[in-house]
């Protein structure tokens, strides 16, 4: 294991992706603000709904989300150049993660992804080469890295992409229901909409999906399929960009290309003065155990993760849980219908809730049919009533259809949720059975 991790290799890829990593965080950073998400997203609602436990990061939501994200942008440019690149990349990190757990309603597994990686890249020895770090301290100058440093990326996206691709291997993904559902929404979208309701069209986004997701990984490993597996990648990742809109990370995907080529490669397309590492050495830093117990019990934490819905009752898809962080990607598509009303235990008087004075339009989607979503808004209108004076039981009537199918009772109308305690490990009887198969 000492040689698999600490052989020293080229690190022209590590160099040429930090560069690439830094332009895409500050085009995400600086995109936000330009295109009105953060606007639409972190400013004009009253409040976010948070990952549950980390309601301490409201402080920050408003106004002051466009200096948060302009702060991230020039952390974006510094890792890009190399400029106290330790420090940016740090701060660039704790950034993204205040902001992926500070909100749920526009969830996206790539932004878990984005911090995973963000993370990774804190440790990784990214500018020793090609950057003003360097050049201002030419005593930190490398050519060569640990072979770990390759080898962490490359699992980390097998694992995204094998459960990415086992996720899919459902009825209703199988079917082509899933992706029918998903293109209906396509269909005004200019020259290609009536192509993407074509039945060749969704067959080939169901079972090309699985495929890419399933074999990308080993067709970059192995040379003799490594060119036509990058041609496919751009393809898919592109298609995926025009069609979904998915921020930076299709080119994100792309960019992890420089871990598959040879470094004699990478340095004749982008790096043509470096010198070649080419010995063989083999470093064991005096670390090397504990590095070694942290490393696989990351790997291990990222691979049980996905599979954690397997061990709570009932069907993923309809009670959410353990659908977060789990690499499932554009699998179902829900339509609710949900009333949430409030009971003064006193004088038993109700007050109807009209869910647009609270929430914005997103806001209200994720809370109709996402029973976490729920509970906390139960909770904030107990918060709500209690600084009235007001002691209250908050019901929920929600009716919800899963990819199609017509809609039904989700959560017990009899309890209350203001009253009932969350519990991330295990299911919650207030959600009541799918039946779903």
């Amino acid at each position: 294991m000492n040689k698999f991790l600490f052989k020293h290799i080229d690190n022209s890829a590590l160099i040429v992706f930090r560069i690439l990593f830094g332009a895409l965080i500050f085009l995400e950073s600086i995109g936000a603000v330009a295109t009105g998400w953060i606007r639409r997203t972190l400013v004009e609602p009253e409040f976010t709904f948070n990952f549950i436990g980390f309601d301490f990061l409201q402080v920050i939501q408003g106004e002051w989300m466009y200096v948060h994200y302009i702060i991230m942008g020039i952390c974006g440019l510094f890792v890009m150049v190399g400029y106290k690149y330790r420090m940016s990349m740090l701060t660039f990190t704790v950034f993204w993660a205040a902001t992926y757990l500070m909100q749920k309603s526009s969830y996206n597994n790539h932004y878990y992804f984005l911090m995973v990686l963000s993370a990774i890249m804190v440790v990784l020895p990214a500018h020793k080469y090609a950057s003003i770090d360097a050049k201002q301290n030419p005593s930190i100058k490398m050519i060569s890295m640990p072979n770990w440093c390759r080898w962490i990326f490359i699992i980390q996206l097998f694992i995204l992409y094998t459960y990415a691709s086992i996720a899919k291997m459902y009825p209703d993904w199988l079917d082509l229901t899933v992706p029918e559902l998903l293109m209906k929404s396509k269909q005004h979208y200019f020259l290609v909409g009536n192509v993407l309701q074509q039945k060749f069209m969704l067959y080939l986004v169901a079972y090309g999906g699985i495929l890419f997701d399933g074999l990308i990984i080993p067709l970059l490993l192995w040379k003799r399929t490594r060119r036509i597996a990058f041609f496919v990648s751009i393809f898919f990742h592109l298609f995926n960009s025009f069609i979904f809109q998915v921020g930076i990370f299709p080119y994100l995907s792309l960019a992890f290309a420089v871990f598959f080529y040879q470094p004699q490669v990478i340095q004749k397309l982008f790096l043509k003065g470096k010198i070649l590492f080419s010995e063989e050495q083999i470093e064991i830093p005096s670390y090397s155990k504990a590095f070694k117990t942290v490393f696989v019990l990351y790997f291990i934490i990222q691979i049980a993760l996905p599979v954690r819905h397997y061990f709570i009752q009932d069907n993923v898809l309809w009670t959410e849980e353990g659908h977060r962080l789990s690499w499932r990607m554009m699998l179902r598509v829900k339509s609710a219908t949900t009333t949430f009303r409030v009971i003064d235990k006193k004088t038993n008087m109700v007050d109807r809730i009209k869910l647009d004075d609270y929430l914005t339009k997103k806001q209200i989607r994720s809370v109709s049919s996402k029973p976490d979503i729920m509970w906390q808004f139960a909770q904030r209108l107990k918060t709500i009533y209690a600084k009235k004076g007001m002691d209250v039981a908050v019901y929920v009537k929600a009716y919800v259809g899963v990819n199609g199918r017509p809609q039904k009772q989700l959560i017990d109308p009899n309890v209350d949720l203001a009253s009932v305690k969350w519990n991330p490990f295990k299911h919650h009887d207030w959600i009541l059975p799918s039946n779903l198969d």
